[in-house]
């Protein structure tokens, strides 16, 4: 018996038109599909790409991920509770132009340890090369930030000379209740307090070259006055008081070996507690704090935000941009006056000599 498919199918005349007509348009569908073969393989690598966050070279260029740089909130210090004066001085004078204006902390934004310059952070830009020197930065001019300067200063980092301050030297400090940092001119709560962070650690002349760059201070100057200060030992203490109020924690009255006395200054450029209360216990435990603080106060000084000094005892006009004035006022608590002037000739005469470069200096 034959099988009922022994013989091929036949199609009709209208079958067979039919099937020709589907083949000539699957060939020109395959054909087109063969052309936009790469076009397609390419959107697709494309897409994974940016899917994934990586690069993809197209004709010689890149395309690849942007972001943008978030820029510091505030956050308070553990200081114990005081009384603020002014930004704070070696001579411990306040303003004597009324109350100071309690400033409140800006509002947090996303975390950028040290932000930089005086205004909202940008996109992030290529790392420029580490400078030889740190010098002076204009008044009004923009500051890098504390973790720039930290990158630059590690790629030259220094012999310790000041062995004494290494279990100082590895902590490293924290942010300020900016709150409580009273001056007359907003701007310095606002510009300078969100900025002070202690955040560094290294050797001596690191952490002065660090703090340097980050308050924009000739690095030669903050040598020298690092040196009239505390011969750069982070353990000094200073400006002893009698008053049982002004003792920073754990320095009461005697506890530092001088009977009936308490220190009110710390540290290798000697911050001063009672005018300072939101820097501790950062002052009295990290070099880099004490640095990050006394040199936000010094710039607090040199932008022009210490109006008050034209209203107390003075040898001339206060204002911006001058940095051996507020030297002295750093000192003295005043602007111009015999004591403030006396301490810059020795900070001068120390620069001149290069003091932390004498074989004395570096043996003791």
């Amino acid at each position: 018996m034959t099988a009922s498919h022994s013989r091929p199918h036949r199609l009709t005349r209208t079958g067979r038109a039919r099937r020709v007509s589907r083949v000539r348009r699957l060939g020109r569908l395959g054909r087109l599909s063969r052309r936009h073969v790469p076009a397609v393989i390419a959107l697709a690598a494309l897409a994974v790409a940016l899917a994934g966050g990586g690069a993809l070279a197209l004709g010689g260029g890149t395309l690849g991920p942007g972001g943008s740089a978030g820029s510091a909130g505030s956050a308070g210090s553990a200081g114990s509770a005081g009384t603020a004066g002014s930004v704070g001085d070696r001579g411990g004078r306040a303003p004597a132009l009324g109350a100071p204006t309690v400033l409140q902390a800006p509002a947090a934004q996303a975390d950028d340890h040290g932000r930089s310059g005086f205004g909202p952070a940008g996109p992030p830009t290529p790392t420029p090369p580490a400078p030889q020197r740190f010098g002076l930065v204009p008044a009004g001019g923009a500051l890098p930030t504390g973790a720039q300067c930290a990158a630059w200063v590690r790629t030259k980092p220094s012999a310790e000379t000041k062995p004494a301050n290494s279990t100082a030297n590895q902590r490293t400090g924290h942010r300020i209740d900016t709150s409580r940092y009273s001056t007359t001119d907003a701007r310095a709560g606002q510009r300078i307090a969100p900025r002070v962070d202690g955040q560094f650690t290294g050797a001596t002349k690191d952490i002065l070259r660090w703090a340097a760059c980050k308050w924009g201070f000739d690095e030669d100057f903050v040598f020298a006055q690092a040196a009239v200060e505390s011969w750069w030992r982070q353990g000094t203490l200073g400006d002893w008081t009698s008053d049982a109020d002004r003792c920073a924690p754990g320095h009461g009255l005697g506890a530092d070996g001088r009977a009936g006395e308490c220190p009110e200054s710390f540290g290798i450029v000697q911050t001063r507690y009672p005018y300072m209360t939101y820097g501790w216990p950062g002052i009295g435990q990290s070099t880099a704090m004490v640095a990050d603080l006394g040199y936000a106060n010094l710039r607090a000084c040199f932008e022009g935000y210490e109006g008050w000094l034209n209203g107390v005892e003075r040898g001339r006009q206060y204002g911006p941009g001058d940095v051996w004035g507020c030297a002295g006022r750093y000192m003295s608590g005043r602007w111009y006056t015999s004591a403030g002037n006396d301490y810059v000739a020795k900070v001068r005469s120390y620069l001149n000599q290069r003091i932390w470069e004498t074989t004395e200096f570096q043996r003791s």
